[in-house]
């Protein structure tokens, strides 16, 4: 699962949440690399010909393309979520995209954890709700992920209060 519960730190339990990575930097250079040798096999047929350099920039591009948005995708997926649950508050940082930070906080008393089965974005999607506000839980989550997530943090809140 793309989250684990860390050894609480003075009287919190955290909770570490990230998207599911696929494709790790090994990975990736690999995929380039075998992609642009495998564009590079039918060039050998015309290897000295004026329409290599026809089809030379096109070639390349298509690679440059491939690159771009795997790059991008992964710039896309780094967002991590921080949550920590302490007798007296419950704060939640979301690391999103190009440095982007939100933060929510609220009193556990009170705090409602919902998963909304249909209704939301997606099926069995997950918020928490305290001082007025409601905030998103795990959106890159899977819907199964999410359903034990509620579980987990319904049986923490529990021991907290």
């Amino acid at each position: 699962m793309p989250y684990h519960w860390l050894p609480p730190e003075g009287g919190e339990d955290r909770l570490h949440l990230w998207p599911h990575r696929s494709l790790t930097q090994r990975g990736f250079v690999w995929f380039i690399g075998a992609t642009a040798a495998l564009i590079a096999v039918p060039l050998v047929g015309i290897l000295g010909s004026p329409v290599l350099w026809a089809l030379l920039p096109f070639l390349l591009g298509t690679i440059w393309a491939i690159w771009f948005a795997l790059r991008k995708n992964g710039r896309d997926r780094d967002v991590v979520e921080d949550l920590r649950l302490s007798p007296d508050r419950i704060t939640l940082v979301r690391h999103g995209p190009k440095g982007r930070r939100q933060d929510w906080e609220a009193n556990p008393y009170w705090l409602r954890i919902t998963l909304h089965e249909t209704g939301g974005p997606v099926p069995n999607y997950l918020t928490l709700k305290g001082d007025g506000r409601e905030v998103e839980l795990g959106a890159f989550l899977s819907e199964d992920e999410r359903i034990a997530l509620r579980g987990e943090l319904q049986s923490r809140l529990r021991a907290l209060r």
